[in-house]
């Protein structure tokens, strides 16, 4: 039988930072619909990972969606089928919630830049799946740091990529929102979107990604399941795992968000 082409195959032989080999020989392949948490110690090279996936670092390598060369596409095009939600933002503009989530529809849009209906309809679902709405009108550098995470969570989802790259997405955001987060993501993986999340919490990966990439001074020490063996947290992080330790949450009144959308 022949085996079925993956929705995205990255393999990077070697990535140098300076003098620095910040990743060596790391192969990942995801298929559509799966949800991979990227994990490891600080300096593992989690960040760099997703970085060369969107084509930000140049690398030893290859990254391919579905077969064909992701980095010989035009930037556009590229943005298209891979959105990025970095681990922290430099935007300082004074932009409105509404306008800087629609930064995620410029690959869609043409020369002119002219906003379509399906541009401002995908920018209000964006919004209203980050719980955002409210805020719209509000100027990004007057929100909280969470607050902050959830516009560019929204101006990822409003590309409407079949792939999504987001690095730590859950730092800032109180835990009713994490829940939401992993909520959206969980419907994206079922809707046919490869996700792939850098994380700190174990237990995060563990409940919500089918799959783990473990990373250790930029090697991969574990590609499989996303409950990690005893042997594997003992190695890479120096931890055992606590019996009858778990701690775990889950929203009140089906699934809503209790409160404004504001935080402190």
């Amino acid at each position: 039988m022949t085996e079925s082409t993956p929705q995205l195959d990255v393999h990077v032989q070697r990535l140098r930072l300076g003098e620095t080999v910040v990743l060596q020989d790391v192969h990942l392949r995801c298929e559509a619909g799966s949800h991979t948490a990227i994990l490891g110690p600080n300096g593992a090279g989690k960040t760099s990972l997703l970085r060369v996936l969107v084509g930000l670092l140049p690398y030893e390598g290859e990254t391919r969606l579905k077969g064909q060369d992701l980095h010989r596409m035009p930037h556009t095009e590229r943005a298209r089928h891979i959105a990025y939600v970095p681990q922290k933002s430099l935007l300082q503009s004074s932009l409105s919630v509404h306008d800087v989530v629609m930064q995620g529809r410029y690959a869609h849009q043409s020369a002119s830049g002219r906003i379509s209906r399906a541009d401002e309809a995908a920018v209000l679902d964006a919004l209203e799946m980050t719980d955002m709405t409210a805020l719209a009108a509000r100027p990004y550098p007057q929100l909280s740091g969470g607050e902050q995470r959830r516009v560019l969570l929204a101006r990822a989802l409003a590309t409407e990529a079949e792939v999504i790259a987001l690095d730590e997405p859950t730092a800032g955001l109180d835990i009713a929102h994490q829940i939401a987060l992993f909520r959206r993501l969980q419907l994206l993986r079922d809707n046919g979107r490869t996700i792939l999340t850098v994380l700190h919490d174990l237990r995060d990966a563990e409940r919500w990604c089918e799959r783990a990439l473990v990373l250790a001074a930029g090697r991969v020490r574990h590609d499989g399941a996303a409950a990690l063996p005893e042997g594997l947290l003992a190695d890479v992080y120096g931890v055992r795992a606590l019996p009858n330790a778990a701690m775990d949450y889950d929203l009140l009144d089906g699934g809503a968000i209790v409160g404004t959308g504001d935080e402190a």
